[in-house]
């Protein structure tokens, strides 16, 4: 015989398939959380290569009296403007515009100052809340190169080496790869694709509880040859594996996307097997388990629908708590060469608390670590201390007892 709360499991699953609400709701929040993050993706990458593909657009004032400045400018790839003068509101306008990355304004005494070797002002204006942060910073680096270039020069022309000017020189080898540059940005959105566990099995909760105690089919339910663990068991059940499947299907549209974006543009990389995203996917089931069932210890509680809503929409914004959790527990992807050279494979996934515990994540591998140890460490420990109380407590009834009896 079947048992109870596997045939309540199977009505409840029935009426969440037939309901186009449920899987409404589980499509679109599987497809548009990955969507919004690969359309910042795909912006973050836009912006950084900008300067590279498009070049810099610069609006110079008083040009007339650089002309190896201009010269300089232009073998880097800039796209010089030059314009008469300008007010600053009129500077202020024509950045708000976003269509050059800065304009460099030239001192009315800066063609008098070059020529007696006196520090020569330039300014540099510029929108900080613009997209054309990248390319601001490759005009400030190619203007300090110039300055450099400026000064060698002239302390040939007194006879002395410009070497003078650095008597430390900084060679700098960056280490990181692409994938462990991209450990910061894709790490943190690992906690981000984890909230609409809380969200996808909520409609079928409220309504399998409060809608059915509000539609006076639960009494039906209830007079049924069955105990209420049964009911509950079956409901929760069936609302987990809705949830599971939302999570399955928003974690599988968030591989795709990630490894159809070029990230190697920016130095990152993702390759991510499948035994390690089914391993990820069968990591997120107690959570959706244990959203559910929140969720319908709290709906059981309402006796409409809407009171319903009202109880556990505070709830939904606990999936943000798992970001904090995430972020406490210093999650990061630790990555290995791929064997033929061409890009970074993910090898495990390893999480941190507080720097003694840890716990590792391989494919094909159970949670393994360092905190199931301590914590037996622990226990036998206090168990150990516990012991030595217990029999310390014993020795001094007994020398007490003893005492007792001496002096009678």
């Amino acid at each position: 015989m079947k048992p109870k709360f596997l045939v309540v499991f199977q009505k409840e699953l029935t009426e969440a398939v037939r309901d186009r609400r449920n899987l409404a709701i589980v499509l679109l929040l599987g497809a548009m959380l990955p969507a919004l993050l690969g359309f910042a993706l795909h912006r973050l990458i836009a912006n950084e290569t900008r300067s590279e593909k498009e070049g810099i657009e610069l609006v110079v004032i008083g040009a007339a009296q650089a002309p190896t400045l201009l010269a300089a400018l232009r073998r880097e790839n800039v796209t010089v403007s030059e314009r008469g003068e300008m007010g600053d509101a009129d500077i202020t306008a024509l950045l708000r515009q976003k269509t050059v990355s800065g304009v460099l304004k030239l001192s009315p005494r800066f063609a008098d100052d070059y020529r007696a070797m006196r520090p020569a002002r330039i300014e540099l204006w510029f929108d900080s809340a613009g997209e054309k942060e990248a390319q601001r910073r490759d005009l400030e680096h190619i203007l300090r190169q110039y300055s450099i270039e400026i000064a060698g020069a002239r302390l040939l022309a007194h006879g002395v080496s410009p070497a003078t000017l650095s008597p430390i020189q900084l060679q700098r080898y960056d280490t990181a790869t692409g994938a462990t540059r991209s450990n910061r940005i894709i790490g943190s959105m690992l906690g981000m694709l984890f909230i609409p566990a809380f969200v996808f099995g909520l409609s079928m909760v409220i309504d399998g509880t409060a809608g059915e105690r509000e539609r006076r089919s639960l009494e039906i339910l209830m007079a049924q040859p069955a105990r209420p663990f049964d009911l509950i068991a079956g409901k929760w059940l069936a609302a987990s594996v809705l949830a599971v499947l939302g999570m399955s299907l928003e974690l599988s549209a968030a591989h795709i996307m990630l490894k159809s974006l070029p990230l190697e543009e920016v130095g990152m990389s993702w390759r991510l097997s499948l035994p390690m995203l089914l391993s990820v996917i069968a990591v997120s089931v107690p959570l959706c388990l244990f959203a559910t069932a929140i969720e319908i210890a709290l709906a059981m509680n309402a006796r409409t629908f809407k009171e319903a809503q009202t109880y556990i929409a505070p709830l939904t914004l606990a999936g943000v708590g798992v970001l904090a959790v995430a972020a406490a527990l210093a999650l990061r992807v630790t990555t290995m060469p791929d064997p033929r050279g061409e890009a970074i494979a993910v090898d495990r996934v390893e999480v941190s608390l507080g720097g003694r515990a840890r716990a590792v994540l391989e494919p094909g591998a159970q949670l393994i670590g360092t905190a199931t140890t301590s914590c037996r460490r622990t226990a036998t420990s206090s168990i150990a201390s516990s012991r030595g109380r217990a029999s310390a407590c014993t020795r001094r009834r007994a020398t007490s007892r003893s005492r007792e009896r001496a002096s009678r």
